[in-house]
């Protein structure tokens, strides 16, 4: 199997994970894309509560079938209660009598959707859809700003980036255990790596960001760092496996590579790994993360306002 390290974009993309676990990027166009549709088919109430339409949303969130998603609006009326809400207040009929070709007619199915609606909505949805990772920070956010919804987009993709490391990382030091009887080398393997992709061992790299004692380097790392080191480390889990490596050495040698390989991609495309400047502390962005969503859907507005 070929793996290619030539799939890194530069960091003013966004991205999404796909279907397959691989990292689907976003253009700054079509995140304002995004926004406008969204923007578009918002509607308000006569007292100035705004409100979406299920079948705009529907399509804006991309699902082709009315049944199904109804299914998803269904789970969001639960996720509503259980947050001790009033469906009622977020989710109000709207459906209305068409004629057809036969002179007869018939109700067609809709309902009004609060911000509040429309963000459980986009929380019971695959976040590995487009649209559908757009709409749960959009929703999450009390504000019409595309700046602050651009910025909130960002930190949650760095802080997604953060957590598929992680994981990542985790799956190696098993696969170390698996293939040489012991873990206890996969923080020395893992310094090699960083050493091949910033030209310095993790713990030059931590003082030239001035980490904190005792925190992840990745923790202040950027997200195009985040996920050259996370694919480099699937190589080397991929690799491993494959050669049937069984040594400290063989498997350290493998990682070298592949890191040397992605800062060989990154260099091509003008990013100088070890240059990027330290990034806000993970932890930070994910309560800052966690507080704005909490503060917008306190008392979400609801259409008996």
């Amino acid at each position: 199997m070929h793996i290619c390290v030539n799939d890194f974009v530069p960091p003013c993309y966004f991205y999404r994970y796909g279907e397959d676990g691989k990292i689907k990027y976003m253009k700054t166009e079509i995140v304002e894309s995004l926004a406008n549709n969204f923007e578009s088919h918002a509607h308000k109430t006569q007292e100035g509560v705004e409100f979406w339409l299920a079948r705009d949303l529907q399509r804006l969130l991309g699902y082709d079938k009315w049944d199904n998603f109804l299914s998803v609006i269904a789970k969001a009326k639960i996720a509503c209660e259980t947050n001790g809400h009033q469906t009622s207040d977020h989710f109000a009929d709207a459906g209305k009598m068409v004629k057809l070709g036969s002179g007869s007619e018939r109700k067609i199915e809709d309902l009004l959707l609060t911000r509040y609606a429309c963000y459980l909505v986009a929380q019971n949805g695959d976040p590995r859809k487009e649209e559908i990772a757009f709409a749960q920070n959009y929703f999450a956010l009390q504000t019409r700003k595309l700046e602050v919804v651009q910025k909130r987009i960002q930190d949650w993709e760095r802080l997604v980036a953060r957590q598929k490391l992680t994981a990542t990382e985790k799956k190696l030091s098993g696969v170390i255990f698996e293939q040489t009887g012991s873990d206890k080398n996969f923080g020395l393997i893992r310094s090699k790596g960083d050493k091949a992709l910033f030209g310095f061992t993790t713990q030059e790299m931590k003082k030239r960001l001035k980490v904190p004692e005792g925190r992840a380097l990745a923790d202040f790392q950027p997200t195009i760092l985040l996920k050259a080191k996370d694919f480099a480390t699937e190589i080397t889990i991929f690799n491993t496996k494959e050669k049937r490596l069984r040594s400290e050495q063989t498997i350290s040698e493998e990682h070298v590579t592949n890191n040397r390989s992605v800062r060989k991609t990154l260099l091509s495309r003008g990013i100088v790994p070890e240059r990027l400047p330290a990034e806000e502390d993970i932890k930070k962005v994910e309560r800052k993360l966690k507080s704005e969503e909490v503060k917008g859907l306190r008392k979400p507005e609801g259409l008996d306002k």
